[in-house]
């Protein structure tokens, strides 16, 4: 998605998303060179979001408790198994997998997330608890698929395009044609 659309679509919902700031974070970081649209754009929205007929949208206006509930789970559980073994065990694919499983508990306030925590200690502890033993027990007996697999984490725009340009290679070998001299 372009700036000037970015921009549109502020414009057009009154919001500027964590998204939409994303996106054009990353147009500007990988562009050498903004066009006289892209500034106006950019210039337009800015001139908005000071008027208030734009509203950049926090990050995070929430949080999940069953993550942070998980989460600590998970850290005592690996830590546990790494202590008395050989293993190396990943709390991020551990914890995706029990996090799938189980209920979101969303809070926007502490008093919230309070009662959250208190509500899933008391009625969801044996499940959490279930469902960590299993994620873990599923990450240890689970074959080696895809050993070429890359962590979530920030791609520069180089990266993303090698990793375009590889896919290409592997399932349309025969895209580009070579000139024949």
């Amino acid at each position: 998605m372009s700036i000037e659309k970015i921009v549109e679509q502020a414009l057009q919902d009154g919001y500027l998303t964590p998204a939409m700031e994303s996106e054009v974070g990353k147009i500007c970081d990988n562009a050498s060179e903004l066009s006289i649209e892209e500034y106006m754009a950019l210039d337009r929205l800015m001139g908005s979001l000071l008027t208030g007929e734009v509203v950049a949208v926090p990050r995070k206006q929430f949080i999940n408790v069953m993550e942070e509930l998980v989460l600590t789970e998970v850290i005592a559980k690996v830590a546990e198994i790494e202590a008395t073994s050989e293993s190396s065990l990943d709390v991020g694919d551990i914890t995706a997998y029990a996090l799938n499983r189980l209920p979101p508990m969303y809070a926007t306030t502490e008093e919230g997330a309070n009662y959250q925590r208190q509500r899933a200690k008391t009625e969801l502890q044996e499940l959490i608890s279930q469902q960590v033993k299993e994620a873990i027990d599923r990450y240890i007996d689970k074959p080696d698929f895809y050993p070429e697999r890359q962590a979530l984490g920030k791609n520069t725009g180089n990266e993303v395009l090698s990793q375009v340009s590889s896919l290409l290679k592997v399932y349309a070998p025969n895209f580009e044609q070579k000139s024949q001299s």
